[in-house]
């Protein structure tokens, strides 16, 4: 079987190049993570955030632009506006956790103070690991690129006897 990889200079292949138009750098993570720690008008995430409010603004505009936040009228006045995660935004959350724990593990010796806790129990989430189909966690020797129409639909569950 001849070895296959992502065919690397058609871009048009693959959406992580979408991705990173929408998130691709540091700005828009650091406001995703202000809202994901409940920070929702413009003045908040500017003072929270440290950030010139041009490029806040213009920010802030992207990510609604392409559905992470919703900007939302507030009830009590009008004038003012709430930037809300939406399903799209809120499925970001592994990524950015991915890249934070990354971040502990290999930058600057740097542990995140508060740590992001099951509520249930309290502990820690584990670690964001490659998964199979299954629930196994892979490594890079278990990984390998397949065309989508060689995949075989996964078996169905067999009913316990």
């Amino acid at each position: 079987m001849e070895k296959l990889q992502e065919p690397l200079a058609d871009i048009a292949q693959c959406s992580l190049p979408v991705a990173l138009e929408v998130m691709g750098e540091r700005w828009s993570f650091m406001i995703l993570r202000a809202a994901f720690n409940g920070i929702y008008h413009f003045e908040e995430f500017l003072t929270q955030l440290g950030i010139a409010r041009n490029i806040l603004s213009n920010r802030l505009s992207r990510l609604v632009d392409h559905g992470i936040l919703a900007r939302i009228p507030c009830s009590d006045d009008r004038r003012r506006v709430e930037y809300r995660l939406t399903p799209k935004g809120f499925d970001l959350l592994p990524a950015m956790l991915a890249l934070r724990q990354w971040g502990e593990k290999w930058g600057a010796g740097i542990s995140c103070n508060p740590v992001l806790c099951d509520a249930r129990d309290g502990q820690p989430i584990a670690p964001i690991v490659l998964r199979a189909h299954d629930g196994r966690p892979l490594g890079p020797a278990d990984l390998a690129w397949r065309r989508r129409e060689e995949i075989a639909p996964p078996a169905p569950a067999k009913e316990p006897a």
